[in-house]
C-alpha cells in the first residue's frame, strides 16, 4: 500500500495543460476564429511573470503545450518560457505556423530542450496558402527541412517534427500526395483534423462530416490509404473521423485530465471554451450555436491547484464521467 501511494503522488495530475503564451497571430487562416471575430479579438501576450508562477502545476503536468489561437513565436519571452516548463515539467510543446523561423531561431529552439514543434498546413499545393493565408507552403517546408538539418548538425534528436494538417473537404483529392511532400524532411507524426469548429456558414460545405454510411467508409477508405502510405516513408499518420449520426463517446480535449489558461489568465477546460467573441456564433450541422466562454478562474487571482479543485470544477467534470455532459457543452462540435 506504501509504495502505491508513493507511485499515486509521483503520477501527473494532468495529461496536458494547454498554454496560450499569445493571442495574436502573423497570419490570418479562414477557419480560425481570430480571424472570423477579427473585430472583437484582443491580442496580448501572457506576462513571464504569470508564466513563472505556473511552474509548480507543470510539476505535476505529463506534457506543456505552449500554444492557443496565437503564434508563439511572437511572443518576445517564447525561449525563457520554453525553459521554465522544460525545468518544472516533462514535456513541452507548441504549434506554429512557420513563418517566423529563422535559422537564429531554430537554433534556439533545438537549444531550448523543446520537444514537439507541429507545423500547421492546409493543403499540399497552393490551397494551403489560399486557406492559411499569410503563410506559405513554400516557406513552412523550407523551415521543416532547415529544422531538420541543424538538428542533425548540432546532433539532437529534439525537437521531434510533427505537422497538424486541417483536411477540408476539397482538399480530399490533394491528400494522397502529403507523404511525398513530407518525405526527408525528418516529420514523425502527421496529426489529421477536420473542420469540426465551423465559424462561418460559409465554411460549412468545407466540413467533412460523412452525412451517410457510405460516405463515411469511402472518407475512411481514403485515409487508411495516407496511414499506409505515410507508414511506407516513415510517417505515423493519425485521424479521427465520426460516424454519421454517432456522437464521440468521450471530448477529445479531455476535459477531466486536462485545461487550457488563455492569454489573459482565464482558466477553461479548453481551447475552444477560451474564446473571447461574446455575441458570435459558430456553425452545427446548419443550426447557430452562441458562442459562450467558460471560466473557471483566473491565475492573477488564484492559483491552478485550487481552481481545478473548487466545487464548480469538479461538478464540470463529474457531468462527464456521469454521461450527463455540461449544457455548455452539449452542442460543443468536439462532442458532435
Amino acid at each position: 500500500m506504501g509504495i502505491k501511494k508513493i507511485l499515486s503522488a509521483m503520477a501527473p495530475t494532468f495529461d496536458w495543460i494547454q498554454v496560450e503564451v499569445t493571442s495574436a497571430c502573423n497570419a490570418a487562416c479562414i477557419y480560425c476564429p481570430r480571424t472570423v471575430y477579427k473585430e472583437l479579438w484582443e491580442d496580448r501576450h501572457l506576462p513571464l511573470d504569470d508564466f513563472r508562477n505556473l511552474a509548480p502545476v507543470f510539476e505535476k503536468t505529463r506534457h506543456v503545450h505552449l500554444q492557443g489561437w496565437g503564434e508563439p513565436f511572437l511572443h518576445p519571452d517564447f525561449f525563457e518560457m520554453i525553459a521554465i516548463a522544460k525545468a518544472a515539467g516533462w514535456w513541452v510543446g507548441t504549434t506554429t505556423n512557420g513563418m517566423l523561423l529563422s535559422r537564429d531561431r531554430i537554433t534556439r529552439t533545438i537549444q531550448s530542450g523543446l520537444d514537439i514543434i507541429a507545423f500547421s498546413l492546409a493543403g499540399t499545393g497552393e490551397k494551403n496558402d489560399t486557406i492559411r493565408k499569410g503563410t506559405s507552403l513554400k516557406k513552412v517546408l523550407e523551415a521543416i527541412q532547415a529544422l531538420n538539418r541543424v538538428k542533425k548538425e548540432m546532433g539532437r534528436l529534439t525537437p521531434q517534427i510533427h505537422v497538424a494538417y486541417m483536411l477540408f473537404r476539397s482538399g480530399m483529392n490533394e491528400l494522397e500526395a502529403l507523404p511525398s511532400l513530407l518525405e526527408g524532411l525528418g516529420v514523425s507524426e502527421v496529426v489529421v483534423s477536420t473542420l469540426d469548429f465551423v465559424p462561418t456558414e460559409e465554411l460549412r460545405k468545407e466540413a467533412l462530416i460523412p452525412a451517410t454510411l457510405e460516405e463515411y467508409k469511402e472518407v475512411r477508405c481514403v485515409l487508411d490509404r495516407l496511414v499506409e502510405a505515410g507508414r511506407e516513408k516513415g510517417l505515423a499518420v493519425h485521424y479521427h473521423l465520426v460516424s454519421p449520426g454517432k456522437r464521440r463517446d468521450i471530448c477529445t480535449e479531455n476535459v477531466q485530465r486536462a485545461l487550457c489558461i488563455s492569454a489573459d489568465g482565464a482558466v477553461t477546460p479548453c481551447v475552444y471554451r477560451s474564446l473571447r467573441v461574446s455575441g458570435t456564433y459558430y456553425d452545427l450541422q446548419g443550426d447557430r450555436v452562441n458562442c459562450e466562454r467558460m471560466v473557471f478562474g483566473n491565475i492573477h487571482e488564484r492559483n491552478v491547484k485550487d481552481i481545478w479543485k473548487q466545487e464548480s470544477y469538479k461538478a464540470f467534470r463529474c457531468s462527464f464521467r456521469e454521461g450527463k455532459i455540461d449544457p455548455a457543452c452539449q452542442r460543443c462540435p468536439k462532442i458532435w
